[in-house]
């Protein structure tokens, strides 16, 4: 017979497995939740998503390698470096097409169409109103009304001290993270006064700005309110906020181009975030930011989202005609083709809205150009493009932050400098940026634009400080 204490070892044991049991299933019910609410498997099609992308738009609309495009730009980016061991991805030069899988799975496909760049896919055919711009459309088919400001060849600087500030801007860290400086442009008076490009780039290649495109949104709203058609303080014109009762009735264009919406759009690069979700999982991109509910009432506070940017890519859409092709002429004929920008692609999500968030392409040159627009207060050449006001507007700060309306700036709204006594900017200059280090840098009071291309993995600013050496350089030579 067991005695009183076999009995209670027993019993013991039977409920430490109760107990074990009863864990076990709340752990897993808990990885259930975690797994609902933080969807992985989108995170990794995000992953792949944004693999084929980049590729197929690296490959088919700049000419660059794929292989090195991975290399530099897709396996050392935060997240996607812990999948890296199971991405797949085939380039197909036939059929111009990029398809991307994870652990065989996951796959997503990005297509390029002439004269619109990639579109990605899944499944779906691309609408075939969209496949091409028609005849005459093309941006190199197009005259230009600005003088040049270049000859074919690269420029190599005449001032020793400008040619040796341009030398240090390209030369690489001994250790990640590595600057991978691609392009540097220095325009003067209107004309480049020196520039440099990595092996496999030149003059002719067409650049991803990334959110360096969101200024360029800045310009085509620039025009539409020029020409009556947009009032910046006026509740945006978005059919989904027509209610008055809807508390998103009240946001305004201004508040858009600002990033003080208070719209649920978090931006965080993450593949969980909103913001990403929309660019790599949804084919109609604005429609999906439209939805967002409040975080804050509008004009409150500020939080930088590509989403606000697609809702007014989806506002200049609808202004011009409402179309892919619509967009382009009307972009090529009131911008680019002023400005002289002859290597523009700007691509568009399913649904025919410019992604005007993150993906333009221009040369180097083509984006100091418009840069140039800025400099000279909206006008190039004696033509008025932007409406008198617009560069001061744009470049005013928000909310004491250093962030304009689609432009940021040396200044803060509280008045206090953002990097003048830290880094040496001047402190009238402001900028378009995008990821990985991409910088479009005007400086009234020098007369100078600065361009900055390159692949920089760096978390705290990309390099901020390497490219306001590169300017502080520049305008010491100058100077000098």
């Amino acid at each position: 017979m067991l005695d009183v204490t076999s009995r209670a070892g027993i019993q013991r044991k039977k409920r430490g497995r109760q107990l074990a049991a009863i864990a076990f299933v709340g752990f897993m019910a808990l990885l259930l939740t975690i797994g609902v609410a933080f969807r992985p498997d989108q995170a990794i099609r995000v992953a792949t998503g944004l693999t084929s992308h980049t590729l197929c738009s690296a490959a088919f609309v700049s000419g660059l390698q794929p292989d090195e495009i991975y290399a530099e730009t897709i396996r050392p980016t935060p997240g996607l470096r812990q999948l890296d061991w199971a991405l797949r991805y085939t380039v197909d030069t036939v059929s111009k097409k990029v398809t991307t899988t994870w652990m065989g799975g996951f796959e997503s496909q990005a297509i390029y169409r002439d004269g619109l760049g990639c579109l990605l896919i899944r499944g779906q055919p691309p609408a075939t109103e969209v496949v091409s711009t028609g005849p005459g459309d093309d941006a190199r088919t197009l005259g230009t009304r600005a003088p040049d400001i270049a000859g074919p060849e690269i420029v190599e600087p005449a001032d020793k001290a400008l040619r040796e500030a341009l030398d240090r801007a390209f030369a690489e860290r001994s250790a990640p993270p590595y600057r991978r400086t691609k392009a540097i442009v220095v325009v003067r008076d209107g004309r480049v006064i020196g520039e440099r490009y990595a092996a496999g780039y030149g003059v002719d290649t067409p650049l991803l700005g990334w959110s360096m495109t969101k200024s360029v949104m800045n310009a085509l709203v620039g025009i539409l309110v020029r020409d009556g058609r947009i009032v910046v303080n006026a509740p945006a014109p978005v059919p989904e906020w027509a209610d008055p009762a809807d508390p998103r009735h009240a946001i305004t264009v201004d508040q858009l181009m600002r990033m003080t919406t208070g719209l649920a759009l978090d931006e965080r690069d993450t593949g969980f975030d909103p913001a990403t979700h929309m660019l790599f999982l949804e084919s109609d991109m604005a429609t999906f930011a439209q939805r967002a509910r409040l975080n804050a009432p509008p004009g409150s506070t500020w939080a930088y989202t590509s989403g606000n940017t697609l809702i007014l890519s989806r506002i200049i859409r609808d202004a011009v005609g409402g179309g892919a092709v619509d967009v382009l002429r009307f972009a090529r004929t009131e911008l680019f083709e002023p400005l002289g920008m002859r290597s523009v692609v700007v691509e568009f999500d399913a649904a025919q809205t410019p992604v005007g968030s993150t993906y333009m392409f221009a040369t180097a040159r083509d984006w100091a150009r418009f840069g140039m627009l800025y400099l000279q207060d909206g006008v190039i050449d004696g033509e008025r493009i932007l409406p008198e006001g617009w560069v001061r507007y744009s470049t005013t700060p928000t909310v004491r932050r250093g962030y304009g309306a689609g432009w940021w700036t040396n200044r803060e709204s509280g008045g206090t400098p953002m990097n003048r006594d830290r880094l040496g900017l001047p402190g009238d200059a402001f900028w378009a940026s995008g990821a990985l280090g991409q910088r479009l840098i005007v400086i009234p009071s020098e007369r100078l634009v600065i361009v900055r291309f390159g692949v920089t993995h760096e978390k705290a600013h990309v390099d901020i400080a390497g490219v306001a050496r590169l300017v502080t350089e520049v305008v010491e030579a100058l100077h000098g």
